[in-house]
C-alpha cells in the first residue's frame, strides 16, 4: 500500500522546522530516521498532510558529555550508539541495548529520539531512558521545556510531545565512578530458513528436513552441522567423472555449513 498524499518539507534550520510545526500543527509529522513513521504511512495508520524532514539540519547528530550530562541529539542513530566507545566504556546499558534494536537496516537509519517519540511499548530505548532517569528536552517555536522520562510516556504510542514540538535532546546523568549497568532482552525468534541444492539430483532439491532443523533453534555450530548433514542426506547425486556419490554428498554438507554461517553473519550485519 502507498502512503496518502502529503506535502514534503526539508528545512535547513531548527528554527525553520519549528516554524513549520507551529504553522501546520497536527497536520504535520516530523521525519528523522523514518523507521517507525514510514511503515505507518504505508499502512495508512498515519496520514499527515505534511512531512517535516529534519535530516538536512546541521549539528543534530551528536553524542557528548557536557555539564554533568550525556547529551544525545535527535539524529543520533542506533548504529552510531552500537559503535560508540563512550557508551561501551561508561554507559553499558545503552551499549547493550543498541545492537539489539530490530535489524541492521533499521539500526543504520533509525534514531534514538525517533524511537522514543514513537513510544512503542515494545521499544527498547524508552525502557533504557527510564532506567537511567533521563530528561527529554522538548522544543517548540515559542518555548523549550524539559520532561522526565517517567513523565513523558503516557500510554501506547502516546507521549507528552505536542504536535508543535521536536524532541531536541535527550539528557542522561553522567555515569559515576564504579557504576555499571546491563540490558538483557529475551526475544521470541520467528524466522525462516531456506536451503536449495543444485546439480545433486534429477531436479533442483529443497532440503526440507534441514530447514525444519533450523527453525526456532539457536544458530550455533552444532545446529549448523546437523542441518548440513540433513541437507547432504537430501541430495540425490550420481557417480560420474566429477566424483563419487559420497564425495558429492560431502560437498553438499560442507557448502551448506559455509552458506549458513555466511547467511548468519549477514543477518547480524556483518556483510
Amino acid at each position: 500500500m502507498l502512503p496518502a498524499p502529503f506535502e514534503y518539507h526539508a528545512p535547513n534550520t531548527m528554527d525553520e522546522a519549528l516554524g513549520l510545526l507551529d504553522e501546520l500543527g497536527e497536520d504535520a509529522k516530523v521525519l528523522a530516521g523514518g523507521q517507525s513513521l514510514i511503515p505507518l504511512l504505508k499502512l495508512r495508520f498515519a496520514s499527515p498532510a505534511h512531512l517535516v524532514d529534519i535530516n538536512k539540519i546541521k549539528d543534530l547528530d551528536f553524542l557528548e558529555e557536557r555539564d554533568g550530562m550525556l547529551r544525545v541529539g535527535p539524529l543520533f542513530r542506533h548504529k552510531s550508539a552500537e559503535r560508540s566507545s563512550l557508551l561501551a566504556s561508561r554507559y553499558q546499558v545503552m551499549a547493550d541495548a543498541a545492537p539489539q534494536i530490530a535489524d541492521p537496516i533499521i539500526r543504520n537509519r533509525g534514531t534514538i529520539a525517533g524511537s522514543v517519540a514513537h513510544a512503542d511499548p515494545s521499544g527498547d530505548w524508552g525502557t533504557v531512558l527510564l532506567a537511567l532517569d533521563a530528561d527529554l528536552v522538548l522544543r517548540s517555536r515559542s518555548a523549550t521545556r524539559t520532561v522526565k522520562a517517567r513523565e513523558f510516556f503516557s500510554g501506547p504510542f502516546s507521549t507528552a510531545l505536542q504536535p508543535t514540538e521536536i524532541l531536541s535532546e535527550i539528557r542522561i546523568p553522567a555515569a559515576r565512578p564504579q557504576t555499571g549497568g546491563a540490558y538483557l532482552k529475551l526475544e521470541r525468534k520467528v524466522g525462516s530458513a531456506g536451503i536449495g541444492l543444485t546439480a545433486v539430483g534429477p531436479q533442483n532439491i529443497k532440503a526440507g528436513q534441514a530447514e525444519a532443523a533450523l527453525r526456532g533453534a539457536s544458530l550455533d555450530d552444532t545446529t549448523i552441522k546437523e542441518a548440513a548433514a540433513l541437507a547432504a542426506e537430501a541430495a540425490e547425486p550420481t557417480a560420474d567423472q566429477r566424483g563419487s556419490v559420497e564425495y558429492k554428498r560431502n560437498v553438499v554438507r560442507v557448502f551448506t555449513e559455509r552458506g549458513l554461517k555466511r547467511a548468519y553473519e549477514r543477518a547480524r550485519g556483518g556483510g
